[in-house]
């Protein structure tokens, strides 16, 4: 049986859909781009993203740099990134400058604040850090130009001031030269273009259009214009043109709404069918006949709703919600992506079955939701608001003009259902018994309130909603004034057991019947070093996340009150601030940061996808395996088909049904590499997965084999660097090795000065030793420690899980091997490197058949994280 042509057979075909979906969005965007070549003589755009210049305050030289761009590269290396004022600059000239034309520079984000000058002169500043802004420059701007631009991503007024993310500082979205004629489309309504459609259903079977358009006259006497709304269908067909005309005063600006006759049975936006109906608006000079100005938008006709008992709808019918979280960054450029980078997210996600994405926690580019809107995810987007309301001057203020923001500019987009403004705003709140409580509660729960009030007053036709955190707080104080209640859920991570996820929904559900709820975050941690058989909370093997995901999917999907759910996360992405197994990367997502799927990403697909047969060997992710060798190993199979079989190099090892999408067969592997192949029958024809897994039995130290003990581990720990594995620990057995006495410990802290951090993350503390049976001889012994009897301090965001850390203070201890004392009143603090890596090597004599460690206690608890053992 060859591997050939199967072996990648599901990665080829990813690859070739996603490429498919991505040339279909770009001859759309081609398209479009043709039927707007028309208005190079009204409205001209051009990025300027090119020529800039970059330095901090405290640089005395500038660097070339490009946009989009971010100054927080160091994020990737060091907890206190730099947070401060960075200053751009760049040189514009212009071939001229047209007399009664108008002049803006438009940009579509800079984290977190942003001041423009314009040949010295101040054009504007804008607060907040993930919606557009636009300024006019018309007075300013000549034909040889300096623009200046300096950001800020420290300001503590705006949000966020707090939260599992980086705040990536720069200009890491597109700017723009944008130039128009004196009448136009309004350009200075927060970021948006002045434009507003609105497509409803009537009597569910017509459709109707309304078109809000702004338009303003900027020239010094009156005009009379007229604006034109075409409607195309789908097809391309025009269906009707809608004309308004109107005059204008000297410096007015004049809101005019058109509304569309009857469009007969519409075809119904969904994600399955994202059916997006064109409207052309075109402004014209009445008594010249010019054409002015020309805006394109798509739309969609589609209705839902959220019920407490009955989970979500759309189009009237029951419809789950399936979906990631998405952060928007990937290394090395931060969050300073190309166009490109974030359609390819997007269309990950559809080819793994998503309807919906939740995009998280701030306004995402422009592209992202043109995305959305073209190959079908319901989207939920939302402002930073995040841990806490702090009581800081214009901190509400700026919160209200990023909601306006945001919903302006994305106003239009069909696949935005839900606006949201708060996420887990009491998890870093004062204790209710605190005497800062009431303040705090009064000005979290008044903010929550204005911006609802102002929500309902932009935009009534979508839903409000919050992400609340595991506390029935947030409905007692009354911040369930919204119409949708996410719950960020992670028993079986941070907090209890898996089961308690379930009790809590139903309890939410019993006490507040009419309330509707989505599951807006759960997830767990995946180190892709990490792996074992036996996995357990916080030991981010790639088993337990499986296993975690295996428990909450299948309930959410079953339980129709719950609308649906978000996973946490889409990506690994960074948090600067995380510490645990992979510092500065929450490793929840079903994807690595290079966007390369985890294995777990095939058992959502498995789900979700019933279009087309699924099958994967659940197993890449762990491809080399140290075991017993009459020992089975577990290969795990993700599949939406009832039945698969398993081969090992071309024999069958038998079938299995498939249960929830996935099976696990026990097989015997030979020492060395393997050939794993799965296959199954979908209406008649075979779908086979295959890939290659090389297995090494258990070391030999009478071999020469290195024996690497992950001491108070359960999981097996393959370095990068290396490729050595090493061992989940183990009591001793008689012709074996292991532990006599001691206790297991872990934790969160980031170890310091290595690439191994998970070796140092967990260890074996009291009075204890170690046994391993061994030919006599010479051998050289490595013992690694951490010292965390200082721990670091933890993000909120863990949920107390560092708390349980318990250490003894101050240690000294003895360390003898094959009894002789190797080390007396011995610390590896070394004069306080606490959290620092700490690894010796020892020449020994074994003369007993067995190496013996033991470690006793002076003061404190003696501790041990690793032991690697080499015959000489």
């Amino acid at each position: 049986m060859k591997l050939t042509k199967s072996q990648n057979s599901n990665n080829n075909n990813e690859k070739i859909m996603i490429n498919r979906i991505l040339l279909k969005i770009g001859v759309l965007a081609a398209i479009t781009m043709l039927a707007t070549t028309t208005l190079q003589a009204q409205r001209e755009m051009k990025t300027i993203n090119d020529n800039w210049e970059f330095r901090k305050p405290m640089d005395e030289k500038w660097e070339s740099v490009n946009l989009p761009h971010t100054f927080n590269q160091d994020a990737y290396k060091q907890r206190n990134y730099y947070q401060g004022e960075g200053l751009y600059r760049r040189t514009l000239v212009l071939p001229d400058i047209v007399k009664g034309r108008r002049y803006y520079l438009k940009v579509d984000a800079a984290s977190k604040a942003a001041a423009v000058s314009v040949n010295g002169n101040k054009a504007g500043c804008h607060a907040g850090g993930y919606t557009a802004f636009t300024m006019d420059i018309t007075n300013y701007i000549q034909k040889e130009n300096t623009i200046e631009i300096t950001v800020d991503n420290s300001r503590k007024d705006i949000t966020p001031i707090s939260a599992d993310f980086t705040f990536w500082g720069g200009i890491y979205r597109d700017v723009w030269l944008i130039s128009t004629p004196e009448q136009h489309f309004n350009m200075t309504n927060m970021g948006s273009d002045g434009i507003f459609i609105n497509a409803s259903i009537t009597n569910k079977k017509n459709g109707v259009l309304k078109v809000r358009s702004e338009v303003s006259n900027d020239a010094l006497k009156a005009t009379t214009l007229e604006v034109k709304n075409a409607i195309y269908s789908p097809e391309g067909e025009l269906l009707q043109t809608i004309n308004r005309k109107l005059k204008l005063k000297a410096g007015e600006t004049r809101t005019v709404e058109c509304i569309s006759d009857d469009i007969q049975n519409p075809s119904l936006w969904t994600p399955e069918t994202p059916s997006l109906y064109l409207i052309k608006t075109t402004l014209t000079d009445l008594k010249t006949g010019k054409l002015l100005d020309e805006k394109i938008h798509k739309t969609g006709f589609r209705w839902f709703a959220f019920d407490g008992n009955k989970g979500f709808s759309l189009n009237g019918k029951p419809y789950k919600l399936r979906g990631f979280n998405r952060h928007q960054d990937q290394a090395p450029v931060g969050v300073a992506l190309d166009d490109e980078a974030h359609r390819r997210d997007i269309a990950l996600m559809k080819e793994l079955g998503c309807n919906f994405i939740r995009i998280s926690h701030y306004p995402q580019d422009d592209t992202v939701l043109e995305m959305c809107d073209e190959l079908g995810l319901l989207a939920w987007e939302e402002i930073p608001i995040i841990n806490i309301v702090p009581d800081t001057p214009g901190y509400d203020d700026n919160c209200e003009q990023n909601l306006r923001e945001m919903i302006r500019q994305h106003y239009n987009h069909p696949s935005v259902i839900a606006w949201g403004y708060m996420n887990e705003i009491l998890l870093t709140t004062p204790a209710v018994d605190k005497p800062e409580w009431p303040a705090c509660k009064e000005r979290t729960v008044a903010l929550a309130q204005r911006l609802e009030t102002v929500l309902k007053e932009e935009d009534p036709s979508r839903v409000s909603v919050m992400a609340f955190n595991m506390t029935n707080l947030y409905n007692e104080i009354g911040l369930n004034l919204e119409d949708v209640v996410g719950w960020n859920l992670y028993h079986g991570w941070y907090v209890g057991e898996l089961k308690d996820f379930n009790a809590w929904c139903k309890d939410q559900h019993r006490r507040y019947p009419n309330q509707p709820i989505i599951i807006s975050e759960w997830g767990a941690g995946s180190d892709k070093r990490l792996h074992t058989t036996n996995g357990r909370a916080f030991d981010f093997s790639i088993e337990y996340q499986q296993t975690y995901i295996e428990h909450y999917l299948p309930f959410i999907e079953e339980t129709k009150w719950i609308s649906g759910c978000a996973y946490w996360n889409f990506i690994d992405f960074n948090v600067a601030a995380r510490q645990e197994s992979m510092p500065r990367v929450n490793n929840k997502g079903v994807a690595y940061n290079n966007r390369t799927l985890k294995d777990v990403a095939y058992y959502f697909k498995a789900l979700w996808r019933k279009d087309v047969p699924i099958l994967r060997i659940a197993s890449q992710d762990w491809d080399t395996r140290v075991g017993e060798t009459n020992k089975p190993q577990a290969i795990k199979i993700y599949s939406n088909m009832p039945e698969v079989e398993l081969f090992v190099n071309g024999q069958s090892v038998g079938s299995q049904k498939i249960f929830n999408c996935h099976t696990i067969f026990n097989v015997l592997l030979p020492k060395g590499e393997s050939t794993i192949l799965v296959q199954g029958v979908n209406n008649g024809k075979t779908v086979q997965d295959a890939m290659k897994i090389c297995f090494q039995p258990f070391p030999n130290i009478a071999a020469g084999d290195e024996l690497a003990i992950n001491v108070g581990s359960n999981c097996f720990y393959t370095s990068d660097i290396s490729s050595l594995t090493w061992l989940p620990d183990q009591p001793y057995t008689s012709g074996n090795w292991g532990y006599i006495d001691g206790e297991e410990h872990s934790t969160t802290s980031e170890i310091h000065n290595t690439v191994d951090g998970p070796l140092y993350q967990t260890w074996r503390e009291g009075n204890f030793a170690y046994k391993i049976d061994a030919p006599q001889g010479d051998y050289e012994i490595e013992l690694l420690m951490a010292d965390v009897t200082k721990p670091a301090t933890q993000l909120a965001n863990l949920l107390g899980k560092s708390s349980g850390e318990k250490h003894s203070g101050e240690t000294y201890f003895n360390i003898s091997i094959c009894g002789k004392q190797v080390e007396t009143n011995f610390s590896p603090v070394d004069y306080g490197h606490y959290r620092t890596a700490f690894k010796r090597r020892y020449i020994v004599q074994n003369n007993d058949n067995c190496i013996t460690i033991n470690l006793n206690t002076i003061k404190g608890k003696a501790f041990l994280a690793g032991i690697k053992v080499r015959r000489l």
